[in-house]
Formats: C-alpha cells, sequence, structure tokens
C-alpha cells in the first residue's frame, strides 16, 4: 500500500483537485456567433470562472430563456450594476450622468465611421443591411441612438461589443444576479489569441 501511495499519490491528489476544482470553480465556454466581435470570436475556446464577484466591463456568461423552456448561456459584456442609471448619446456612455470610456469598442465605432462596417461585415449582408440602417453603433431596441435603462437592485445590464447585432439585454432586460454563471478569465483557443481577460 505504502509503495501504491508513493507511487500513485501525487497523481491521484492532482486528478482529483482537477476534477474537483472543475465542478465547482471554473468550466470551459465556447463563443456562439458573433455578438462578441472583436473582442471574442466565433467558436473560440474561453475558461469561466465561478465568482461572486460582478465588476463593471467584466466579460461574463449568463443563462437565458431560449423560448422553448430550456437554459441558453451567452457571452456578454456588464454595463449596468444593480441601480444604475444607464444612459446612451449617440455612441456615448454615461454611468449615473458621467461619461464612460469603452475602448473595446474603438476599432467598430471607427469602422462604423468610415463605411457604416460595410466592409466588416464583408460575410454577412443582414449584417450590412442592419449596419446600412443604423443611426449609432449602439442602439436600443426600437434603432434610437438615445435611450436611458434604470437597472434595479439585484440585476445587471448586459451588452455584446457587436452592437448592432448583438441579442442582449436591450432586448431581453436585465440579468438577475443568479442568470450570471460567472466571469471570462482566458481564451484557450485559438493558439495565436490566447489571452487573459
Amino acid at each position: 500500500m505504502k509503495h501504491f501511495i508513493k507511487e500513485w499519490g501525487l497523481f491521484i491528489l492532482f486528478i482529483s483537485a482537477f476534477i474537483l476544482s472543475r465542478l465547482y470553480i471554473w468550466s470551459p465556454v465556447t463563443v456562439d456567433g458573433h455578438s462578441m466581435d472583436p473582442t471574442l470570436q466565433d467558436q473560440e475556446h474561453l475558461i469561466m470562472v465561478r465568482t461572486s464577484s460582478i465588476e463593471r466591463f467584466d466579460i461574463v456568461v449568463a443563462a437565458e430563456d431560449d423560448g422553448t423552456g430550456s437554459e441558453k448561456l451567452i457571452v456578454k459584456r456588464v454595463i449596468g450594476m444593480p441601480g444604475d442609471t444607464i444612459h446612451y448619446e449617440n455612441d456615448v456612455l454615461y454611468v449615473n450622468d458621467k461619461e464612460v470610456d469603452e475602448p473595446y469598442l474603438d476599432d467598430y465605432l471607427a469602422a462604423f465611421a468610415k463605411d457604416k462596417l460595410q466592409d466588416t461585415y464583408s460575410y454577412n449582408p443582414q449584417f450590412q443591411a442592419v449596419a446600412q440602417a443604423a443611426t449609432a453603433f449602439t442602439q436600443d431596441a426600437n434603432g434610437s441612438a438615445s435611450f436611458t435603462v434604470t437597472v434595479p437592485q439585484g440585476q445587471y445590464f448586459l451588452l455584446g461589443d457587436d452592437r448592432l447585432v448583438s441579442q442582449d439585454s436591450r432586448r431581453v432586460g436585465n440579468f438577475d444576479k443568479s442568470a450570471i454563471k460567472g466571469e471570462i478569465v482566458l481564451r484557450m483557443w485559438p493558439l495565436n489569441r490566447i489571452s487573459l481577460f
């Protein structure tokens, strides 16, 4: 027995720790769609860490009803915290009446100003049509470039980085804290885009 423990004890301990951490601490996630472009791209593989601490601009995994009563996991960015008043005015974000920069949008905002993302969206004519008709990169569900949202206590306002094609809190409403499964901390695939968040 001593020989077995000496030979295999460390390996068994490692495997046990790995399995337990997988069950209770972290989970792999795959991006499905283009709502987080260019920050996260379709079919990229991520690591989510379960956490009770959520901060503004974290990228999180949240559960929403897919319309059939089943749960669908989505990846979005936290914009509004509980109790916040979120206001957008022609692509400028105001949080509780203070202007807040969103540097992760810079590339797509520049492309929108240049050609309304027609070159960026060349892979999808439907996206091109949506962008062509848009008056701003960040609009509400009715296409208005000026809108205000008050986030109730215990809830979060989540948006995708590719604002024109993202289905997020603008359409489905705010997310309860219980719907947020964890925070994205690592992109592990593809290898040339490995990064921490």
